[in-house]
């Protein structure tokens, strides 16, 4: 970390805003960060992470030695020759690269000139982040002329008897595990869940030495046979798609697809799973059941776009093919509020590529510089292609049979499927607003990030955008060392 980063505060007085302000160092942040610069744009990119990446792009710890972390990515070089681009803008003063910076809100600020003449009004936004860790965390507040929110997305679970079990991990969680960590979650890992991610989960916990007996796919890739002009014009993608079944079948992992884990077994962590065959709507199929031992269960349904800033602001939300909500962008990736923008998973699940490619149109679009009919064209394929998919693997409505009573379905608050279904039919819930109020599902650390889609669809509500002043804990102390006005 640079010395100019790491003693990162509030602006200098005088100093002014800067023209671009990006939220997210992972792929499409990271993109819009150096495309902006690039485009003479002064910006300042913030971060909760330590390195850039993200998610996606994750790194082995520097202690661990790795001698070659590229060959746990896919599409490394792509991530390399931004960071390469990152660095350099640092060093030139043109990026104020600034890691352990978490924002928590944005907030308008006062009138400034729009210099570039491009279309959003002439507003400053204010971000206001924790920096650091605890306990020598401290308040920043960076002030821009437009923001871009790359936030990314977190896993989507459906819970089921067992999923608390040491050893039960999620299928991203695992895959960190393996890039950020080196270490596997067990040595027997059955993979499941829905979504092309478990393929990528699979082969490279088969590619480190675990044995992986099965991967239990919840959909049926029939789903795609619909869809081909989609599939062929992104041949990349089929290609990608043949190199992780090649992977499978060296490694002798078998693929179950219109399966899933309904139950997870052991004492002291999982030792075996059952899984049963999926009707069209998932509901398990009586006397399908069967046991597969393992030592770990690597399971996730999708990914869920990270939304809280946005919504803060009152950005327009839309329900996406995979039921999850995600932002409603125009065609240069502007949210409804003018003068912020956003780009990657938070406008609907679409991977790193896409991700790349709208943080590249943004960047464009805030620096008022046509992008080219190559991002606009290449955004609107893989942007196809993404909705393709996020349809084929929507969770039907059926999964809630595998969920009996007194399966836990926040970890948090430890409330079961029985109280919230006696929340619904004998209480009156009928939202899961409603639910988390007469049994505090949600109310936990992670504020419903694991159990919301499962509270709302056993509370038979769609999913809502979830609008909170605070994306992220906050200390008092910063809450009161900010002005009358942002109170």
């Amino acid at each position: 970390m640079s010395e100019r980063a790491s003693a990162a505060g509030p602006a200098p007085a005088g100093a002014g805003p800067v023209d671009l302000a990006v939220v997210g160092a992972g792929p499409a942040g990271l993109a819009a960060a150096v495309t902006a610069a690039g485009l003479g744009l002064r910006v300042t990119l913030l971060d909760a992470g330590d390195r850039p990446g993200g998610q996606f792009y994750r790194h082995p710890a520097p202690g661990l030695g790795a001698a070659r972390p590229e060959a746990l990515h896919h599409g490394w070089a792509q991530f390399a020759t931004r960071e390469a681009a990152l660095r350099a803008h640092e060093s030139a003063g043109r990026i104020t690269y600034l890691p352990l910076h978490h924002v928590w809100t944005i907030v308008p600020g006062g009138a400034a000139g729009d210099r570039r003449g491009h279309a959003a009004p002439a507003t400053e936004w204010i971000l206001h982040a924790v920096a650091g860790h605890a306990p020598e965390e401290r308040a920043a507040t960076v002030t821009a002329r437009a923001v871009l929110i790359a936030t990314g997305a977190y896993e989507r679970q459906l819970p089921f008897p067992g999923w608390t079990l040491p050893g039960v991990v999620g299928a991203g969680g695992a895959q960190a595990m393996l890039k950020a960590g080196l270490v596997l979650p067990g040595r027997r890992v059955v993979v499941a869940g829905s979504g092309p991610l478990l393929l990528a989960v699979a082969g490279s916990l088969a590619a480190a030495g675990a044995v992986v007996p099965a991967v239990v796919e919840a959909a049926a890739y029939t789903a795609y046979a619909g869809r081909v002009p989609a599939l062929l014009r992104n041949p990349g993608k089929l290609v990608e798609a043949a190199t992780y079944g090649g992977a499978l079948a060296r490694h002798h992992v078998r693929l179950l697809t219109r399966h899933a884990v309904t139950e997870a077994h052991g004492t002291d962590r999982v030792e075996a799973v059952t899984v049963a065959r999926l009707d069209r709507d998932w509901r398990p199929l009586p006397g399908t059941g069967r046991r597969i031992p393992c030592d770990a269960l690597a399971v996730g349904h999708g990914l869920v776009p990270q939304l809280e800033l946005a919504t803060g602001l009152g950005c327009a939300t839309r329900t996406g093919p995979d039921g999850t909500v995600a932002l409603v962008l125009d065609a240069e990736q502007r949210t409804s509020v003018p003068g912020i923008w956003s780009a990657g998973e938070t406008g609907g699940i679409g991977g790193a590529q896409l991700a790349l490619t709208e943080g590249e149109l943004a960047a464009h679009s805030i620096a008022g510089a046509l992008p080219g009919s190559r991002l606009t064209r290449g955004r609107a394929r893989l942007r196809a292609f993404a909705d393709v998919m996020a349809a084929a693997h929507r969770p039907g409505e059926g999964w809630t049979g595998w969920l009996r009573d007194d399966a836990v379905v926040c970890r948090c608050e430890e409330v079961s499927a029985g109280r919230i279904r006696e929340a619904v039919g004998d209480l009156g819930a009928r939202d899961a607003r409603s639910v988390k109020l007469l049994t505090r599902a949600g109310m936990g650390w992670c504020q419903g990030r694991m159990c919301g889609p499962a509270v709302a669809a056993l509370a038979g509500e769609e999913p809502v955008p979830d609008r909170r002043p605070l994306s992220c804990p906050v200390p008092l102390r910063h809450l009161a060392e900010l002005p009358c006005a942002e109170h």
